[in-house]
């Protein structure tokens, strides 16, 4: 083998593993250079040398005496590498072949660019200059014309832009001088199609006027005799006590009897005898204030079908009986226990008896405890109940509340009024468990404050009412914008501290559609503005702002224009309020009932646009007189209450005109009328005939006997012939009354206030 090259890594990793080629290029060259007389003696001693220092510090002349060392550079680390193919990088005849071809290239360019330097002359540096010179005039030229080429192009860029804008205006003016046009035509048209109808109206009503007046001409001979009057300022009937046997009715009427309405008429026989013949096909009975013996108590447990029971008011049930009721009629969902006797027995009765109970009232049941809360979750518990009155029962505690929430979890309506002790600890334990809260109600729960808000922001309610409340600040509407999105009632009334705030929280609101914030004597049109601003005012329906004295024309203009679903409005007491934002109220056309009482409005500041309206508030207006009533009559004839009590310049002219139109009246009140006579009942009772209410108190120009007269005719009368009170504004022949009247009036009103308090508080000493 004369190389190493081909041999197999295994040989050739051996080869360099133990310095092979390193100890025989040592050796050969101690012996080349030496040329020792005994070489093998000689190989003999320097392997043992190598062998003592060694195969790491090994150098190919360790061999060769310091004197005789040759003075050569050395190529590669041993020189046998080559001889053994184990050079992988050493110099090979290839190698040196390009080299040299390389060096020899080097030297010819080397050679050829010297002679170019010398043959060839410089060219002159002026004719360099020149073409430097000749060039750089070409690239200015270029730069000027393309930047006057831009400048123009920006020109008539900007020109094609203004004549694109002349054109668009010029269109635009003519558009909208065509709109004027056809706007003013429109306009014009409008105007004489109302003012045909407006005519065509006025004619129709005197029409109407004259036939009606022709038709009491006609009826004044066959006028009823009068019923002689009875002692006394009021008027009252008295039925004679006759018996009647209910069981008669058909089935259709059994099927939800009301015996709460005849209780002072029908005895416990019929009762009894008409829960034993249609036991199997009653649903519903309300015996609310009936004073039952406990027979007739025990006779409800016969109908076994039965599924809505009204026992509130019932002084002689006992739980003894409401055992016996229990028992029979396992299939009742609506239960109304309120004002009555019933305890923790009664309670206990609850779970095992009414598994399904759904709708459950204990208002004002005082006599059960903590613990009779806490039966509710006896064997299967009341757990389908979704409603759940309280109201009155302030016997209650915090472990009560806790108590409900343990056994009736899926609660959704809740009611708790007239409550002093219900504390926001009562709302928080309560609200653990029962997630489902949709309604809440608690009207006379003074101590409530805003953690209350807090602790229910974990249910998604839908409805609040509040009433009374000193505690309630702009925060609690803070949580209902963040937590309650879905809220669409909300009842504040006479909560003092609302401000402004509270009308910016819930302008977000998209679902709300009643919103009642009565005696919020902070507010004014800031808030209101803020309020109509969002989303909230296209779904409002029913708006309350009764008392809020600072609202003022600006906010109504705003909520004509932001309010196109309203239904209700009630502005009474709103002395700020002037015919000019009154005047915008006909913009809303769905407005059926509007309470206008006690502010500055004048005749017919709003009926013409009204045709729609079903309710109208306009009492203590001083300043109204008979041509707003004319306007009533002419506009509003589907008006089905009025209410014009405390206008002295009313007459019986104007009431005989709303009396021929305003056929569908059910409700009347026209108290302090003090210039209406007999003439106007007459013409009411021909012309009004559904009227079933009828109030005209301090009405001294009517009589006792036509007062008495009509009673027959309506369903409700309030009448007495006294002289107005002086918080009515004015005298008995309605002059104002002056400041000194005024200020008399209000010490004799203290004076009242504190006898009777004093009187009080002396009655409950005894």
């Amino acid at each position: 083998m004369s190389s190493l090259r081909t041999a197999t890594p295994r040989l050739r990793s051996y080869f360099k593993e133990n310095y092979i080629p390193q100890v025989c290029e040592t050796l050969l060259c101690g012996l080349l250079v030496t040329c020792p007389e005994d070489p093998l003696r000689y190989l003999e001693e320097k392997l043992k040398a190598i062998m003592e220092t060694g195969l790491e510090s090994l150098l190919w002349d360790i061999c060769i005496d310091p004197s005789m060392k040759p003075k050569i550079r050395r190529l590669s680390e041993t020189y046998l590498e080559q001889l053994f193919g184990l050079d992988d990088q050493l110099m090979t005849p290839e190698l040196m072949i390009k080299a040299c071809t390389f060096y020899t290239g080097k030297l010819v360019k080397t050679s050829f660019c010297t002679w170019r330097d010398i043959a060839i002359p410089c060219i002159s540096e002026d004719d360099s200059m020149g073409e430097k010179m000749e060039r750089a005039a070409k690239y200015e030229n270029f730069r000027l014309q393309r930047l006057l080429l831009h400048y123009w192009h920006s020109y008539v860029e900007k020109m094609q832009q203004e004549r694109k804008e002349n054109l668009l205006q010029i269109r635009k003016i003519y558009r909208n001088q065509k709109l004027k046009i056809i706007l003013t035509k429109w306009r014009d048209r409008a105007r004489y199609l109302s003012k045909k109808r407006e005519d065509d109206l006025m004619l129709k009503h005197e029409i109407q006027l004259r036939i009606w007046k022709s038709k009491l001409k006609l009826k004044a001979s066959d006028e009823e005799k009068p019923i002689s009057p009875q002692r006394g300022s009021s008027v009252s009937l008295v039925d004679e006590t006759v018996e009647c046997d209910i069981s008669q009715l058909p089935q259709r009427a059994i099927l939800q009897i009301d015996f709460s309405t005849v209780k002072n008429v029908i005895t416990d026989k019929y009762i009894v005898s008409t829960l034993q013949r249609w036991r199997l096909n009653v649903l519903c009975l309300n015996f609310r204030g009936c004073h039952l013996r406990i027979k007739t108590l025990k006779s409800i447990s016969h109908c076994k079908n039965l599924q809505e029971l009204n026992l509130s008011d019932c002084p002689t049930l006992t739980d003894e009986s409401m055992r016996h009721i229990s028992e029979g009629c396992a299939g009742v969902l609506y239960l109304n226990l309120s004002n009555t006797a019933i305890t923790n027995r009664t309670m206990r009765l609850l779970p095992r008896h009414f598994q399904n109970l759904q709708n459950l009232s204990l208002a004002y049941c005082r006599k059960f405890t903590d613990k009779g809360l806490q039966y509710l979750n006896l064997g299967n518990g009341c757990h389908k109940l979704i409603y759940l009155d309280l109201s009155g029962c302030t016997q209650i505690s915090v472990q009560g509340f806790r108590n409900i929430a343990n056994s009736c979890t899926g609660i959704m309506h809740l009611t708790i009024n007239d409550m002093p002790t219900l504390t926001d600890n009562c709302i928080k334990a309560l609200v653990e468990k029962c997630l489902c809260l949709t309604s809440v109600v608690f009207t006379g729960a003074p101590h409530i404050s805003d953690c209350a808000f807090k602790a229910l922001s974990i249910c998604n309610l839908r409805k609040i009412r509040f009433e009374g409340n000193k505690r309630i600040t702009d925060a609690c509407f803070k949580f209902i914008d963040k937590h309650y999105p879905n809220i669409n009632h909300i009842y504040m009334v006479d909560c003092k501290r609302i401000t402004d705030g509270s009308l910016r929280s819930l302008s977000p609101l998209k679902q709300l559609t009643v919103l009642n914030l009565t005696n919020s004597v902070r507010l004014g049109d800031v808030g209101l503005r803020q309020f109509l601003d969002g989303p909230v005012s296209i779904k409002i329906r029913e708006l309350n702002l009764s008392n809020c004295i600072h609202l003022g024309d600006a906010s109504i203009v705003k909520l004509s224009e932001r309010c196109p679903n309203l239904n209700y409005l009630n502005l009474r007491n709103c002395e700020n309020l002037t015919d000019i934002g009154i005047e915008h109220l006909v913009n809303i056309f769905p407005l059926i009932s509007l309470d206008l009482s006690g502010t500055n409005i004048s005749n017919e500041a709003f009926c013409k646009g009204s045709l729609s309206l079903e309710h109208l508030d306009i009492s203590y207006c001083l300043q109204l007189s008979d041509e707003i009533i004319k306007a009533l009559a002419v506009y509003c004839i589907s008006l089905t209450s009025l209410s014009i009590a405390g206008c002295p310049q009313i007459t019986d002219s104007a009431m005989e005109t709303l009396s021929a139109k305003c056929h569908y009246l059910h409700i009347l009140d026209i108290s302090g009328c003090i210039l209406l006579t007999d003439q106007i009942l007459m013409n009411l009772e021909r012309g009004c005939k559904q009227l079933r209410i009828l109030k005209m108190r301090y009405c001294r120009n009517i009589s006792m006997e036509a007062a008495v007269r009509m009673s027959s005719v309506v369903q409700q009368q309030e009448y007495n012939s006294d002289d107005p009170p002086h918080w009515f504004g004015y005298d008995f022949e309605g002059k104002p009354l002056t400041e000194q009247n005024n200020i008399t009036t209000l010490k004799d009103n203290v004076e009242l206030t504190v006898n009777e308090a004093r009187y009080g508080s002396e009655e409950e000493t005894v």
